[in-house]
C-alpha cells in the first residue's frame, strides 16, 4: 500500500524524537538514527517502510474481513484514538484497558450482556419499576460497567489484529494479545521493546502531533480495507444473483423437441433363419382338447 504521507511529514511532526537517551531501550537500537543532546533520533526511513508494512496488513486483514481494535488510554492518544474508531467502526479502548479483555473474553461477554440487559431495562422503563435501593445500585454498577466496557460492547468476539498506541503503557494488551495470538500493530517508541508487537512503528508516542499523523495513516488503510471489503461482497452478490438467473433460464428454457429417426425399410435384407422361423410357427396348429362324456345316471 503507498501511503499518501512522506517522509518530510513525519519529520515535521516530530516522529524522529525518541526519549531521552538514559531511558532508552537497548532491543530498539535497529530503529535509531542517532543520540544528540541526550535526545535519540529515530531513523525515518525505517518509521515509513515499517508504516507502509503495518498499513498493507491491516488493508489486507480488514479486506478479508477481520476487525482492528484500537488501545490507547494515554492522555495524548485517548481523544484521537476515539476519533479513528469512529471513523472506521472498529472497537475501541480508551478510558481504561479491563484486565482479561482478550485472554477471558468469555466472561468479559457474559459482562456485556449483563450491561445490555440494564441498558434495556433502563429504556423500557423497567427499571423504575424496582425499590429505589435496588435501582440505585444497579446504576452504580452500570456507571462501572459503562467505564470499563465503553468501546467493546458491540465487540462481537475476539479482534483479528490490536493497533496500540505506547506499548509500555499498554503492556498488559500487547502481552494479552500475544498469548491469544492476535497481531499486534503498534506505535513503538525508544524506551520500549519492539519485539513485544508483531508489528512495530518506531515513533514518539508522546507528542499529539507525531500520534495523529500515524494513526491517520492507520485509518487510511483501514478505510482502504473495508472498501475492499464492500467491493468483493458487491461483487459476490453480483455472481452469486447471475448463478441463479442462469439456472432459472436453464429451467425455463422449453425442452428440444426429439426427432424420430427415419429408417429406410426398402433395402432391408431378411435372413433366411428368419424366414424358416416364421414359416414354422405358421404350421404349428392347436390341438383341441377333447375332454371324456360322463354316462347319463339311469334312475332306478
Amino acid at each position: 500500500m503507498s501511503l499518501s504521507i512522506t517522509i518530510k511529514d513525519l519529520l515535521d511532526a516530530g516522529v524522529h524524537f525518541g526519549h531521552q537517551t538514559k531511558r532508552w531501550n537497548p532491543r530498539s537500537k535497529p530503529f535509531i538514527f542517532d543520540h544528540r543532546q541526550g535526545v535519540t533520533i529515530i531513523d525515518l526511513e525505517k518509521t515509513y517502510k515499517a508504516l507502509e508494512t503495518a498499513s498493507a496488513f491491516l488493508e489486507n486483514t480488514v479486506a478479508n474481513g477481520g476487525t482492528v481494535l484500537f488501545v490507547g488510554t494515554k492522555r495524548q492518544a485517548k481523544d484521537i484514538v476515539r476519533e479513528a474508531a469512529a471513523a472506521t467502526g472498529m472497537p475501541f479502548s480508551v478510558d481504561r484497558w479491563l484486565g482479561g479483555t482478550l485472554t477471558n473474553y468469555e466472561t468479559v461477554k457474559k459482562s456485556i450482556a449483563k450491561f445490555k440487559k440494564y441498558q434495556a431495562m433502563e429504556t423500557s422503563g423497567e427499571m423504575s419499576k424496582l425499590p429505589r435501593k435496588e435501582e440505585s445500585a444497579i446504576k452504580r454498577e452500570m456507571t462501572r460497567m459503562q467505564r470499563n466496557f465503553n468501546g467493546i460492547v458491540d465487540m462481537g468476539g475476539l479482534p483479528t489484529a490490536i493497533f496500540v498506541v505506547d506499548v509500555n503503557h499498554e503492556k498488559i494488551a500487547v502481552a494479552e494479545a500475544m498469548r491469544c495470538g492476535i497481531p499486534s500493530v503498534a506505535l513503538v517508541d525508544t524506551n520500549s521493546d519492539p519485539l513485544t508487537v508483531t508489528h512495530p512503528i518506531p515513533g514518539n508516542d508522546d507528542a499529539v502531533k507525531s500520534v495523529r499523523i500515524i494513526v491517520d495513516a492507520v485509518v487510511a488503510a483501514i478505510q482502504a480495507g473495508l472498501a475492499q471489503r464492500d467491493t468483493r461482497r458487491a461483487q459476490r452478490g453480483a455472481d452469486a444473483k447471475a448463478a441463479v438467473a442462469a439456472q432459472q433460464a436453464q429451467e425455463e428454457a422449453p425442452a428440444a423437441p426429439v426427432v424420430a429417426e427415419e429408417i429406410d425399410l426398402s433395402a432391408v435384407v431378411i435372413p433366411p433363419e428368419i424366414i424358416g422361423e416364421i414359416e414354422n410357427d405358421a404350421t404349428i396348429v392347436k390341438k383341441k382338447i377333447v375332454r371324456p362324456k360322463r354316462a347319463a345316471v339311469k334312475a332306478e
